[in-house]
């Protein structure tokens, strides 16, 4: 198979020069926006890279053999169609290739909208996705292969029986807990039939994981004055940094008042790293020591629209500063409106991001922001924590430049990883 990188400014042109090149029979695994590093790249055109995969023959080759042995299944779903009409699946898989045999065609089913994936991105995430299905339709064909004698209907369970291993496998490589794994297997297992095709089937489990990880909730302003937003978490996982991208994006791109706060105290470079940037983005800069100098610095700044707080790191057996931590969030109850961000490594280790949600939830209400997600190659602990938690996702970041490696959280790019590994990237 030959893959390669194409950019360009559009989608569309990148996938245009991969066609000149390689071809119209390329494949597209992964589509990625190239962003320009330094404070200003905000004035900088983005270009996007497109990564192509173009099938050898003998790929092709395997590719036809593998819908001669899913026909039987295609055949089956017609059939019921025909007798009993269903809504049409979102399709989530989209051959590429042309098929040796002209499938029968099925009957026209009524339109009906996608309440997750909107036509713009159906195309996108088929072609993401084929991997996933080359997989699935391999392993299952090896299984209708070992069982020629079978009946049809003990195929079709077969069948099945190899897509949930498949499924529940990858899920665990990509280190999403056996839990929920299990979990979501279960619900799939409930309303799958025999007579499903494979891309029908994963299709259900794309859209089941998106609704899973719910509505991302993101920084609003306040209805009067300025709003609070504390960041909250242990030490090591670049709350401070995380700080600087978002109040550099409030303060340059959207033009708002911000003031930048520290009460991390135990820690001097932190309160320095942070009037750095607050110097580089000309706002106010305080250390703050009690609750008190929260409230009167709400007073002092009533004009502005965002005032940040950095709140210290702390191990969940110290209860001093949980103690301290606790009179921070609620020093200016009453006085003015709050959100509170959780942030935490994706690098962290799984039982110790339990520790850290279940300490943090005794205190407050939060949103999670995890940081760090170009250092590890599984995504799984955004699904368990979101799931544990019941906390909405907020922010994601991907590396130390400021303020670009940072972007709400994106539930159908996450899914798309967890379902097909590290194939996209």
């Amino acid at each position: 198979m030959i893959i390669k990188k194409f950019q360009a400014k559009t989608e569309e042109a990148a996938l245009e020069l991969a066609k000149k090149e390689l071809g119209s029979g390329v494949v597209v695994m992964n589509v990625k926006k190239i962003k320009k590093k330094g404070l200003f790249s905000i004035f900088k055109p983005q270009q996007v890279e497109v990564t192509v995969a173009l099938e050898e023959e003998e790929k092709q080759n395997f590719r036809e053999a593998v819908a001669k042995v899913s026909e039987i299944a295609r055949q089956s779903e017609a059939a019921g169609n025909s007798q009993n009409v269903k809504p049409e699946p979102v399709q989530a898989i989209k051959q590429t290739k042309t098929e040796p045999e002209k499938q029968p065609e099925k009957p026209k089913q009524p339109e009906k909208k996608a309440q997750i994936i909107d036509s713009r991105q159906e195309s996108v995430i088929e072609e993401k996705l084929s991997t996933l299905q080359n997989l699935l339709e391999k392993q299952i064909g090896d299984v209708q292969e070992k069982e020629k004698d079978s009946t049809e209907e003990e195929k079709k369970e077969d069948s099945n029986v190899a897509f949930f291993q498949l499924l529940y496998k990858m899920l665990l490589d990509n280190e999403i807990e056996e839990a929920y794994a299990n979990q979501l297997v279960d619900e799939l297992d409930g309303s799958v039939k025999p007579d499903m095709p494979i891309d029908y089937l994963l299709s259900v489990v794309y859209q089941k994981m998106v609704l899973k990880f719910g509505q991302i909730k993101t920084i609003q302003p306040a209805e009067k004055g300025p709003k609070l937003i504390y960041f909250i978490g242990p030490t090591g996982v670049g709350k401070t940094t995380t700080i600087a991208k978002i109040a550099s994006r409030f303060s340059v791109v959207e033009k708002k008042k911000i003031v930048l706060l520290t009460a991390d105290t135990y820690r001097i470079a932190a309160a320095e790293q942070l009037r750095t940037y607050a110097n580089i983005l000309d706002v106010p800069f305080r250390i703050i020591y009690t609750p008190q100098e929260i409230r009167n610095a709400i007073e002092d700044y009533a004009a502005y629209d965002y005032i940040f707080v950095d709140t210290s790191g702390h191990s969940q057996k110290n209860t001093d500063q949980r103690d301290d931590t606790l009179a921070l969030l609620r020093a200016a109850d009453g006085q003015a409106e709050k959100e509170v961000y959780l942030v935490v490594s994706a690098t962290t280790k799984y039982r110790d991001l339990l520790n850290i949600a279940d300490t943090y939830q005794k205190l407050t209400d939060f949103r999670l922001v995890f940081t760090k997600l170009d250092e590890t190659q599984c995504q799984g602990n955004l699904f368990n924590l979101r799931l544990h938690t019941d906390a909405p996702m907020s922010y994601v970041t991907c590396g130390q430049n400021v303020p670009d490696d940072i972007g709400e959280f994106d539930a159908q790019k996450t899914v798309k990883l967890l379902l097909g590994g590290n194939q996209f990237e």
